[in-house]
């Protein structure tokens, strides 16, 4: 990863957790912060007075709250803070992203959610929904979990849809940059219809497992460590239990094959994910941003 990478960020502790896990892809990859606050568009909200003097205060308790921000940024990382406005948070850091040719941006989980956990706000579904680049989502309180080891391993989930091609592209080039090694677990075996025969299911999870194996072995760039495995279990949730994480730790998921092109969509199989794993979860469109204009 290189350029830049956009933070969402909110004045909270899980705007707090955004920019701990952005700040360490930065670390190890050279890439460059902008952090983001969205403010509320002129007249959207009927509860905000149209008068200057509150526009001043607000403005500058953004600026104060970036300054936070940028504050929790560790020496060595290059950041820029931004006060924006926007209809809405998604629409403002999608914005911004454009703007600023960022590769990804990097949310916190909504509030309500437990230590180490997803949860999933409006908001968040909003940018999965209209986003054009991979989005960081970041579990509460990931900034705890954040080393100076940076990302030693990139989980990438393997499943039976369209693009898994460009995932393990977005891994590939994620690991190359960050010096992280790549764990490609197949979803094969709790991927397929319940009606599947189970003696079904194991073989094609192995078959699967080495056709995968084979096309990492031909595509990884010499020099980046790379395993497989089949993930074992009756359903996904169950499968997930079974993995290792280590600190510092991201997960790699495909968009869902509903989505539009070069858009974001959360498929079933990934949102089961997101309620059982305690690392980041980057979400990658199905199609690259090169196969056609934004």
């Amino acid at each position: 990863m290189t350029g830049r990478i956009v933070v969402g960020y909110t004045a909270t502790k899980a705007g707090l957790d955004a920019v701990a896990v952005a700040s360490g892809l930065a670390a190890v990859s050279g890439a460059e912060l902008d952090i983001v606050l969205v403010l509320p568009a002129e007249g959207r909200s009927v509860i905000t007075p149209p008068d200057a003097s509150y526009d001043r205060y607000l403005l500058g308790q953004a600026e104060a709250w970036l300054a936070d921000a940028a504050a929790a940024v560790p020496a060595g990382v290059v950041s820029r803070e931004h006060a924006r406005y926007g209809e809405s948070f998604p629409e403002g850091l999608v914005a911004a992203a454009g703007e600023f040719g960022a590769s990804h941006i990097v949310v916190g989980a909504a509030d309500g959610g437990a230590r180490g956990r997803h949860r999933l706000g409006s908001t968040t579904t909003q940018l999965l929904h209209s986003s054009d680049v991979p989005v960081v989502l970041v579990p509460r309180g990931a900034r705890k979990r954040v080393t100076d080891a940076g990302v030693p391993r990139l989980t990438v989930a393997i499943g039976t849809r369209a693009g898994a091609d460009v995932l393990l592209d977005e891994a590939i080039a994620l690991a190359a940059s960050t010096g992280a090694s790549l764990r490609l677990v197949s979803l094969v075996t709790v991927d397929l219809p319940a009606s599947v025969d189970t003696g079904v299911i194991r073989l094609a999870g192995a078959a699967h497992a080495e056709e995968v194996l084979t096309t990492v072995l031909e595509r990884v760039p010499t020099g980046v460590p790379a395993e497989i495995l089949a993930a074992r279990g009756d359903d996904i949730e169950s499968a997930v239990a079974h993995l290792d994480w280590l600190p510092g730790e991201i997960m790699l998921v495909g968009s869902s094959r509903l989505a539009q092109p070069r858009r974001l969509f959360l498929g079933s199989t990934a949102a089961k994910l997101l309620t059982r794993i305690p690392v980041p979860m980057i979400v990658v469109p199905r199609t690259r941003q090169s196969e056609g204009a934004r």
